[in-house]
């Protein structure tokens, strides 16, 4: 297995392992994203369900999308979609943190100015993402609601803004809250001081207006009639994204005191709100001066520029450095696959042209900000070489230099060798992604890099060809061994 596919995706078994690989690497100018990829599959089958849905049966009355489904969570029964951690408790969750403190320390003894990358379903409880993701959403979608009746549908989220007066009304017509408790939103935080309120206004609301497991009324989408936003987020879940934070706070802190980055994986869609905001808020506090926290953001997500556009501008606003990670992402299949088995709809792109296009838009739009001297760090994780000299053709017209390290690379190892080292040695700061674990607790993720990368061989018969171009050529020079 060491000398197959093991020995081409995977660096090593331990830190001590994949030193002479990260060696290698650097000598080139390739640095490393590790990423400790023991996953652990489902335990005794037994669903630990929170108080708040014992109590109010809230699993059946979820959303479809933020329902749990745990066809797609296992390895077993000839499932082969991506494995998450739906029965992890509380312990576990300090277990893997520890597992992400040891990864920090691997690589800020393995590689220089390099990064970790973590998994939010390690270290909270996937049904509290799953909860604070459908509580994200529908006050999001509340806001469009409101913007939608004011004949605002379909503008881009930074382009749509409420009327405070009229938002304060409707909000008291509809039976939200008394005018005063209204009022008092809006004054206590400052919020629609010009009059107007968007969408990072109206997300501070949600941030500001009391503790999320208090009561806040939404209309029911069928119905129009309030109802509780947060009534299965309790105290249960309050305690949960304390925990949650309290772990990213010492990761952040361990990394910001090694030099080293820590990247957060994307996740599946009805996990990624909550992950995203996760993120967001680690950001608020490690970014200040320097990017230490890389998000993550998926292209292939109809909502993918929205999200890019506001987590940029809310950055801007409040003065901490937005970093990401552009992906086109990982989990097509499955997302697909689960929006038709539950009914709601597809979150992703419906082409992979398309996507390619949200991809090349939400870049373009970061290069920009860069350009503006905005406080912005992009890597550009991708195979696709045209999305690469894209980029390169973008820094050039923008005068976005690589020494100033706003942009970097990024490919998994293994793969795309051609595109990597090359920009390495011409250089551009480029990593690869550096698995790494034993072998057998390594196989979950094997598979899973199989399954979802579908063009591996596509790219591998590419390489081939280039290789073999290669060998001819210096056969046909008579010095095989020179390059």
């Amino acid at each position: 297995m060491k000398m197959t596919f093991y020995g081409q995706f995977v660096a090593g078994e331990d830190q001590e392992a994949i030193k002479p690989l990260l060696r290698r690497n650097q000598a080139f100018g390739v640095g490393a994203v590790l990423d400790y990829s023991v996953e652990e599959d489902l335990g005794d089958g037994r669903s630990r369900t929170s108080a708040a849905d014992k109590e109010t049966g809230g699993a059946e009355k979820r959303e479809k999308q933020y329902r749990v489904h745990l066809g797609f969570g296992d390895h077993r029964g000839g499932i082969t979609g991506a494995h998450s951690y739906f029965y992890a408790d509380e312990a576990k969750c300090d277990q893997h943190m520890e597992t992400f403190l040891r990864c920090i320390d691997a690589s800020r003894g393995c590689s220089e100015d390099g990064f970790c990358a973590i998994k939010l379903t390690a270290l909270a409880r996937p049904q509290f993402l799953v909860s604070f993701s459908e509580v994200l959403v529908k006050w999001r979608r509340f806001f469009h609601q409101m913007a939608a009746e004011e004949g605002q549908a379909g503008r881009a989220v930074l382009d749509t803004k409420l009327q405070v007066e009229k938002l304060q009304e409707a909000l008291a017509n509809l039976g939200i809250a008394s005018k005063a408790e209204i009022q008092q939103w809006f004054t206590g935080e400052n919020v629609g001081t010009s009059g107007t309120v968007d969408l990072l206004d109206w997300n501070r609301l949600l941030d500001s207006r009391t503790k999320l497991s208090k009561p806040l009324l939404i209309p029911n989408r069928k119905t129009g009639q309030p109802e509780p936003l947060l009534s299965r987020f309790g105290e249960e879940e309050e305690q949960q994204l304390k925990r949650v934070l309290q772990r990213m706070d010492v990761l952040a802190r361990s990394a910001m005191e090694q030099g080293v980055r820590l990247m957060v994986d994307a996740e599946q869609s009805y996990f990624q709100p909550a992950i995203s905001r996760l993120a967001v808020e680690t950001q608020r506090r490690f970014n200040r001066s320097q990017p230490v926290i890389y998000n993550t953001h998926q292209c292939y997500l109809r909502e993918a520029y929205n999200n890019v556009t506001g987590d940029m501008e809310l950055s801007h606003r409040e003065g901490w450095h937005f970093s990401t990670k552009l992906v086109r992402g990982a989990y097509m299949e499955q997302e697909r696959e689960r929006a038709a088995q539950m009914g709601y709809e597809d979150p992703i792109n419906p082409t992979h042209e398309k996507t390619n296009e949200m991809y090349h838009r939400c870049l373009d739009y970061v290069l920009e900000k860069i350009k503006q001297r905005w406080k912005a760090s992009v890597m550009v994780a991708t195979h696709n070489e045209d999305t690469v000299k894209f980029t390169l053709h973008r820094m050039k017209e923008l005068g976005i230099h690589p020494s100033d390290k706003k942009v970097c690379f990024g490919q998994l190892l293994g793969m795309c060798d051609q595109i990597t080292f090359p920009l390495g040695q011409a250089g551009f700061p480029v990593y690869k992604y550096v698995p790494f674990g034993p072998v057998k607790e390594v196989l979950p993720y094997l598979s899973r890099r199989a399954q979802e990368n579908r063009g591996i061989m596509q790219r591998a018969n590419r390489e081939r060809d280039l290789l073999w171009k290669e060998v001819k050529r210096r056969l046909l020079s008579g010095n095989p061994f020179s390059p």
